[in-house]
């Protein structure tokens, strides 16, 4: 109804840019975004719309609540991607608001009946798996490297590739200092949505390409040319070894935070002496401190530094689950907080299966080990605090004697788990 009395009024009503795309490939499409010609805030105002956003006037339908912008023209008139001066007017035509934008398969536009607009060519590049660059102008915006690589990463699995003069002017857009303008807010927004395309792997590869990495993630580029022991990555470098665990935990799960704790398990591996080399002692601990700085520096959410932290400290010791004292498991239960829930536990476990995909020799396997842990939990679970308690236990006291009593009901668990184990070993607790 409404969309009736907007073409009553003269006013075009198109839909945009990733709908458009994603459709035309027959991907499914959850976002809709609109773009309307000819009006002015004044009539979208009479129609019920409600003005959101100050640098140029978009409007939420009264009804979907979706976004419906007025067709604009930008002027670069500073660095970074603030720079810009908008200009909405009633002439402004589609063609000139879509030539503002990215790439060619993001600037089309679709009428009320069904007919794409594409003055561009975008239709023809999705026809050639191409990511394009529209004009000049996007060597104005240093947000839009982010962007390719993010649609490069959501795309990559339908044979997509980004043309190569597209990555030229990124690469010169990262060398040229434009990059560095972009606030920490949107450098994690748009690594956030990249952690839940199909590839992630794909995006910091990217970024790799157009030395971006080196600015945006300088700790994630030192782990470039970090040599690593043949005999447990064939691989090669901690980089590449990086890309695989990332893209074999997301093959595992979809969730993020596991997918960015894959991407810097081996964060500390960037701080390696060259004189070290391959051999990376200690990259553990150095892990678990660079990933706090990086989290500092882009504001990553607790939840992501959390799981990543932890799993930069424990994956090493997770490798050698059978061979762990009982303290040692229970202090890895405690540290995942696993006594109020186990999510993160398992969580950390898949990032552990994928870090171990590659490697030569015996591993126990991911369910082996979420067995093993959890019934290591529920052993250390069923101590009764209150019979300590009852025994007039409290304060340090009461502390380590319900160690004591999980330790042993760990090291129970365990012989019943791997009757390999000698007593003395299990003894050394």
């Amino acid at each position: 109804m409404i969309h009736g009395k907007l073409k009553e009024a003269g006013i075009g009503v198109f839909t945009v840019g990733g709908a458009i795309r994603d459709g035309l490939l027959g991907l499914p499409v959850t976002d809709r975004d609109w773009v309307v010609t000819g009006a002015t805030p004044e009539i979208m105002a009479t129609l019920g719309f409600k003005q959101v956003g100050r640098a140029f006037p978009v409007f939420l339908h009264p009804v979907s609540g979706e976004e419906y912008a007025l067709a604009r023209k930008e002027l670069k008139t500073g660095p970074g991607y603030r720079g810009f001066s908008v200009a909405f007017s009633p002439d402004v035509t589609l063609d000139e608001d879509l030539y503002r934008r990215d790439l060619t398969v993001n600037a089309m536009a679709m009428d009320a009946e069904g007919r794409i607009i594409d003055p561009y060519s975008g239709r023809l590049d999705l026809e050639r798996r191409l990511l394009r660059h529209v004009s000049s102008a996007f060597g104005e915006d240093p947000l839009r490297v982010l962007r390719v690589a993010r649609f490069q990463a959501h795309l990559h699995h339908l044979g997509f590739t980004i043309d190569r003069d597209t990555l030229d002017l990124m690469s010169r857009m990262a060398r040229g200092g434009e990059l560095e303008t972009i606030s920490a807010e949107r450098i994690w927004r748009e690594t956030e949505r990249a952690l839940n395309t199909r590839h992630p792997e794909v995006y910091f590869h990217i970024l790799q390409q157009c030395h971006a990495l080196e600015v945006l993630f300088p700790e994630l580029a030192q782990l470039i040319d970090q040599t690593q022991p043949v005999k447990y990555h064939p691989e090669g470098d901690a980089w590449q070894h990086t890309l695989e665990v990332l893209a074999q935990a997301s093959r595992m799960s979809a969730d993020p935070l596991v997918r960015f704790a894959a991407l810097t398990h081996d964060l500390g591996k960037g701080e390696t002496p060259k004189n070290q080399l391959p051999h990376h002692h200690g990259h553990d601990h150095h892990g678990v401190r660079r990933i706090e700085e990086m989290a500092q520096r882009l504001g990553i959410p607790g939840r992501f530094r959390y799981l990543a932290m932890q799993t930069a400290r424990f994956h090493m010791v997770i490798h050698k689950l059978p061979e762990l004292r009982p303290k040692t498991i229970l202090k890895i239960l405690e540290s995942m907080h696993a006594f109020h829930e186990t999510e993160s536990l398992d969580r950390l476990l898949i990032v552990c299966q994928a870090d171990r995909w590659r490697r030569t020799g015996t591993h126990v396997t991911r369910e082996e080990a979420q067995a093993l842990l959890h019934a290591c939990l529920e052993a250390a679970q069923s101590c009764d605090i209150s019979l300590l308690r009852d025994q007039g236990l409290s304060g340090p006291a009461l502390g380590k004697a319900l160690l004591q009593k999980r330790t042993q009901a760990i090291k129970k668990t365990l012989i019943s788990f791997l009757p390999e184990r000698t007593m003395e070993c299990l003894l050394a607790s």
